[in-house]
């Protein structure tokens, strides 16, 4: 329910698009052209931007749907809309649409305002008593500023907030906010707020003593034939229910949950893009239909006119609708994300042309609305006869181009940051709100952030210093390792929430971070010890954040914007080795282990030549795990603390440790060569939550073959190790090379790991920041000597 102005599963979306058409609905019968309009070609044009899309972006559903006037053109879906991946998304599929819910909610009470039992501009506690959230400002709430988004409300409720997975009534959710306290005058200025619509959907219920989803549904839904529509889960619904799925910053992909939103009237809502054709073309007849109308016409044109602050400025909101300029023309509609579903419905009031959208993944707002944009632009064009738009289309960066590219940037007039990262192929750019991917165009090469987020804005390096982003020039900056943080700060980082939502309070460049619904990086306002505010823009301006410390100084929880997050405990403490309790102990899988063979592996190999580390270079030091009970299971496995590899991979470590000797450190090593039985132990004694960490015996590990490196970073001065995000063999999400947490220094000492390892013909492991394969590792075998094995046959 996110407004875009724009598992442990990981799924990766391998399959081939397909595209199952509707039968056109039976819609107004009011004639929208007098000359048939023949869309095909703009069509076979959008289908192939769709295909790239779902395939680029790796989404799992979409639906879409065409409009103009009184017919539904054309409507289809791409990619599989259940999560094994059997059933062929179409566009009969439902989806959650989140936001776009209070367009319902608001005629509906519009249909209240028409037939006298409302006024738009009554005090909100007069229709609704017991609403009482403390107003420090002065002055009444009216309807219509809750409808406009200029209430002065927070964004979310203490209960039933966006969060909150305990599915609460509407009343629980709305008497919650009497606990808060409104963030701006009301009237004042516009915040979107979806404890706002929630509050309208109350007084509804007041007004005519039936709930809000009878009612959108009797009077809203039914009238106009959305027979796959509700905002509760009917039959009609379930049966053509798309997965949805979540993805987060660090990587991973999970089936997103199904709960209800105690903000119900301002999220619930489920549809396919049919059902919201319908809705557009009754739209486009401003309220009327084939039986009747749902509003009278200038009812509906005043919802589709932007509401003006006290200066007489036009805002972006009209009553309920999102209004802005699209080349020339008023564009109307509203976005929905909601948790695996982004939502796109936008319209063309002047043109009568209209775009339904919807992906099966959340936070895709981006290139659900660029799609839905691309079709009105290719319909705009058809209608007048012009050349069709080209859609751009990018692909990866090419290696060297990315290589120049990573590194930090500042822009001192500003003093604001750009930093470019690589992982495997993949290129960065961290700037602002969000994170960026960088796609290279495919027609003349320029790089441009290209993601399910935003398009478009170009980056470019002016000699190896200065990287233009957009209209804005950051000169590259000396990268040295950030200051320890600030004492009072350690108890605050850390994870809060839930897994199905995750908060982070994480250091950066000397500044308290909040990266919150999975996407939003929000710099922090220090007000005292414990207490903080969110910057003037984004989700939450104008709220805050209060942390809660325990005994130890470390904080058990963060109310932020009124919503309490409790601390998750995810790994382990500093210093601290994680435990996991072995499915069986490991000394009763040992012989079975013993016994077994390595799977076979026909074909040439090089001929192995392991040696050991430290022969080749006694600076790099050794804390081999496995050859004492300091380890995830609590086991010994080796006889000797001992690190071997393949000549060349270990040549390969040489260089690298070689290389940060300049910077005063060294590599500490965990473990490197290990015998495939000891990689069947470890698979036989991890519970199966944990065995994205350890390799699957059956088809061996490269640490097998002599081609894999666990280590670290140590101080040369100190001997000791350098502080990571995570602990090695750490079985969490904190492992991942991308993961957000943390403070700048951890992710600063992580990231020049992974540079100087890759520089050194070395690849990071997805899910482990201190796994590192050699590029060679295909040409060796899976080998199984012990280390006095090893010993004995040189």
């Amino acid at each position: 329910m996110k407004f875009f102005h724009r598992s442990l599963v990981v799924f990766v979306l391998l399959g081939l698009v397909i595209g199952v058409s509707a039968e056109e609905p039976n819609l107004s019968p009011q004639a929208s052209h007098e000359k048939k309009v023949d869309y095909s070609p703009a069509i076979a044009r959008l289908k192939s931007a769709i295909r790239h899309e779902v395939e680029q972006k790796q989404l799992p559903a979409f639906s879409i749907s065409l409009v103009d006037g009184d017919k539904m053109v054309w409507a289809d879906g791409f990619g599989f809309q259940d999560k094994n991946r059997q059933i062929h998304a179409t566009a009969n599929t439902v989806y959650r649409v989140g936001s776009v819910s209070k367009l319902f909610t608001d005629i509906a009470i519009m249909q209240l305002v028409e037939t006298g039992d409302l006024n738009l501009d009554a005090n909100v506690q007069s229709c609704l008593p017991e609403f009482k959230p403390t107003n420090p400002f002065g002055g009444e709430i009216s309807v219509l500023q809750l409808m406009t988004h200029r209430s002065g409300l927070v964004r979310e409720s203490p209960v039933g907030n966006y969060f909150d997975p305990t599915e609460p009534s509407l009343a629980e959710t709305v008497a919650s906010l009497n606990e808060t306290s409104l963030v701006y005058q009301p009237g004042t200025k516009t915040k979107y707020s979806n404890a706002a619509v929630a509050v309208v959907g109350a007084i509804l219920e007041k007004q005519l003593d039936v709930s809000h989803a009878s009612q959108v549904h009797q009077k809203i839904l039914d009238p106009l034939n959305m027979e796959h529509s509700g905002f509760t889960v009917t039959p009609a619904v379930k049966d053509h229910l798309a997965t949805g799925w979540m993805r987060t910053n660090d990587g991973r992909r999970f089936v997103a949950p199904t709960f209800l939103l105690g903000t119900g009237p301002a999220g619930n809502l489920y549809s396919n893009v049919i059902d919201l054709a319908k809705f557009l073309t009754c739209l486009f007849n401003e309220g009327q239909f084939k039986n009747g109308q749902i509003l009278k016409r200038e009812t509906f044109q005043s919802m589709l006119t932007p509401q003006k602050d006290a200066d007489g400025k036009p805002q972006r909101f009209g009553i309920g609708f999102h209004i802005q300029d699209f080349d020339g023309f008023t564009k109307v509609g509203h976005g929905g994300a909601v948790y695996g579903f982004s939502t796109q419905l936008e319209a063309l009031p002047e043109r009568k042309l209209g775009v339904a959208a919807v992906a099966s993944l959340d936070g895709t707002n981006g290139v659900v609305g660029r799609l839905a944009d691309y079709a009105l632009r290719l319909m705009l064009a058809t209608q007048d006869g012009k050349t069709l738009p080209e859609y751009r289309m990018t692909g990866s960066v090419p290696t060297e181009r990315a290589k120049e590219l990573v590194g930090l940037y500042r822009n001192k007039e500003e003093n604001k940051l750009a930093r470019i990262t690589e992982l495997n192929g993949n290129l960065f750019l961290h700037r602002g709100t969000f994170r960026y991917d960088l796609r290279s165009s495919a027609d003349d090469g320029t790089i441009l952030t290209d993601d399910a987020i935003g398009f478009g804005t170009e980056v470019k390096l002016e000699g190896k210093d200065v990287l233009q982003v957009g209209s804005m020039n950051f000169q590259r900056a000396i990268d040295t390792p950030p200051p320890p943080i600030p004492a009072d700060w350690k108890g605050l980082i850390g994870e809060y929430g839930w897994d199905h939502n995750t908060l982070y309070i994480l250091e950066n460049e000397g500044r308290l971070y909040a990266l919150i619904e999975w996407f939003y990086y929000y710099p922090l306002k220090q007000i005292d010890r414990n207490t903080f505010e969110f910057p003037d823009y984004g989700l939450y301006h104008g709220e805050g954040l209060k942390f809660t410390r325990g005994s130890d100084d470390t904080a058990t929880a963060v109310v932020a914007a009124e919503v309490k997050f409790d601390r998750r405990e995810v790994g382990t403490k500093d210093g601290e080795t994680f435990r996991i309790t072995p499915v069986k102990p490991v000394d009763d899988l040992r012989a079975a282990a013993l016994a077994a063979s390595p799977p076979p592996e026909p074909g040439q190999y090089r001929k192995p030549e392991l040696v050991d580390l430290t022969t080749l270079d006694p600076t790099i030091k050794l804390d081999i795990r496995y050859a004492s009970e300091n380890n995830f299971t609590g086991a010994v496995f080796y006889k000797q603390a001992r690190a071997f590899m393949q000549r060349p991979a270990a040549e390969a470590v040489v260089r690298a440790n070689a290389r940060l000797k300049e910077r005063g450190l060294g590599l500490l090593i965990h473990d490197a060569y290990r015998p495939w039985h000891v990689t069947k132990m470890f698979w036989d004694a991890t519970p199966g939550e944990f065995k994205d960490f350890v390799a699957n015996p059956a088809n061996g590990s490269r640490h097998n073959r002599g081609c894999a490196v666990d280590l670290t970073l140590y101080d040369l001065e100190t001997g000791e190790p350098i502080q990571m995000v995570a602990g090695y063999d750490e079985f969490s999400p904190r492992s991942f090379p991308l993961y957000p947490g943390g403070t700048s220094r951890q992710r600063w000492y992580r990231q020049l790991l992974r540079q100087t390892m890759e520089s050194a013909g070395f690849t990071v492991f997805q899910y482990e920041w201190w796994h590192f394969d050699f590029k060679d590792w295909k040409q060796y075998r899976i080998g199984n000597q012990t280390f006095e094995e090893i010993d004995q046959a040189r």
